[in-house]
């Protein structure tokens, strides 16, 4: 994990009354860089933990008074549960065993070796540690969180509740909006929301199933239907029966299915390729769309009583474009959830890299915000997220506008001069031109350059050189 900050020393407390080993583990945890309180009882070591925290707790099985293990069942109860490792010169399978039952998270036996020691007490710090980032994050992602969907401006709350009062009716739903808003998440939401939440949720996107096996997917089929149909299949509407059934890309559907999809919604009735009987199904639908169905009806790529029958609800999802208050919410959310991911210490960004993705227009919505943070927190080896970060794209909305008469001007001063200037002349002043529009920000003016800021520094050095001997 890059580190770029003062990490606070984790805490230690090691409860051992041999005076000799307890200095030389406290010794080895110290060089690791540990804070390290070491106590010769369980006593003393329990009314440590009442008084203040600790990250590890080793402790040796036999005690004077209070043992280990009763030593054990009092940190179990404790608000913050440290980890817990037990060490004893009388280890047997059974005692290890009976330890790791009652809660402990680790066992050695004496005598110790220290690399062996050491190795189990960083694993266990570490996996604390990332179950605290993992807490962490599930908390954040509650707040301002509709089954899962994350909204604190207006237009998001008008569709939380709109899902709300949609999910207590029963007739189909036309989801429509852009591509990467959310679409299923919004479906999904309906179902969780309904009196259908306890039944299955089923999706398919009509786009990616080739048009001739639609019908099977949909229906299912029997066994012989057509060549390769060895075995009979439920399809999509017996498998969310007394569910919901969410159809992507609903304008892709060919018109031959969007007929039958039809007599479903009015009858509920469907009958599998190949067979002879129908039977009922209760199926609610939620549909999307990206594209506008009324157009597609008026071209005649859609079945207009079909459109009629799914447009009475109809619920749209706004565009990230729309949703400015959410925008840095949501890239807070996706830059904490990757940071976890990856075990990358990124904490937020800076001002400039805000800056580009408050001006992008994010054609893309939130699937493209989501995937720019991603970006973001691989290449990032600092605390924060720079432009230098960030997809190229969003980069150019951090770049200065120049007025052109400024420019002109500039370049007057470039070429000021009885005597034409050289190229490297002229590149050192462009450096300082551009050093000065990005208020004296090297990292800034490095990006915007197209160099590395080693190159840089590497050039101003120079230029340093050169005022100084010239």
């Amino acid at each position: 994990m890059t580190k770029n900050t003062v990490k606070q020393a984790e805490q230690v407390l090691l409860v051992e009354d041999d005076p000799g080993l307890r200095e030389l583990l406290k010794d080895e945890l110290e060089d690791a860089g540990m804070e390290v309180l070491g106590v010769d009882s369980a006593e003393k070591a329990l009314k440590q933990l009442q008084q203040g925290s600790a990250d590890v707790v080793i402790s040796d099985l036999r005690l004077p008074g209070m043992d280990g293990m009763a030593l054990l069942q009092e940190v179990r109860n404790l608000h913050v549960r440290p980890a817990f490792l037990i060490i004893t010169a009388f280890g047997t399978i059974s005692q290890a065993v009976e330890a790791l039952k009652q809660g402990a998270d680790e066992f050695l036996t004496k005598p110790l070796d220290l690399e062996h020691f050491m190795l189990a007490v960083n694993r266990l710090l570490e996996t604390r540690r990332l179950r605290g980032e993992v807490q962490r994050f599930r908390q954040l992602m509650e707040q301002d969180s509709f089954h899962g969907m994350i909204g604190r401006g207006r237009s998001m709350q008008v569709m939380f509740d709109q899902i709300r009062q949609l999910a207590r009716a029963a007739g189909p739903v036309l989801v429509a909006g852009e591509s990467g808003t959310g679409k299923e998440l919004v479906a999904r939401a309906i179902h969780a929301e309904s009196p259908r939440a306890g039944a299955p949720f089923q999706a398919v996107n009509c786009a990616g199933v080739p048009a001739e096996l639609l019908e099977s997917e949909f229906f299912g089929h029997e066994a012989g239907a057509f060549t390769g149909a060895s075995k009979a299949h439920k399809g999509l509407f017996d498998q969310a029966d007394g569910g919901t059934l969410f159809l992507d890309e609903i304008g892709e559907m060919p018109m031959a299915l969007q007929a039958k999809l039809l007599r479903v919604l009015q009858d509920g009735v469907i009958r599998p390729v190949g067979g002879n009987k129908e039977h009922q199904v209760d199926v609610r639908i939620v549909a999307a769309t990206n594209r506008p169905l009324g157009e597609l009806m008026e071209s005649g790529d859609f079945r207009e009583d079909l459109f009629y029958r799914l447009e009475t609800f109809t619920l749209r999802v706004p565009p990230l474009r729309e949703r400015e208050d959410d925008m840095e919410l949501l890239a807070a959310r996706f830059l904490e959830r990757f940071a976890v991911q990856m075990d990358r210490d990124v904490r937020g960004f800076t001002p400039a890299a805000m800056r580009c993705l408050k001006q992008y227009g994010f054609p893309g919505n939130v699937r493209e915000l989501e995937n720019a943070i991603e970006r973001a927190v691989t290449f990032c080896h600092d605390d924060h997220v720079d432009v230098e970060h960030l997809p190229a794209r969003m980069q150019d909305q951090d770049r200065p506008r120049i007025d052109p008469a400024g420019l002109d001007i500039a370049m007057e001063q470039f070429l000021d001069g009885p005597i034409l200037p050289t190229l490297d002349e002229l590149e050192r002043r462009y450096i300082s031109y551009v050093l000065e529009q990005v208020g004296g920000n090297k990292r800034r003016a490095a990006a915007l350059l197209n160099v590395s800021r080693r190159t840089l520094y590497r050039r101003l050095d120079e230029e340093s050189d050169q005022r100084i001997n010239g």
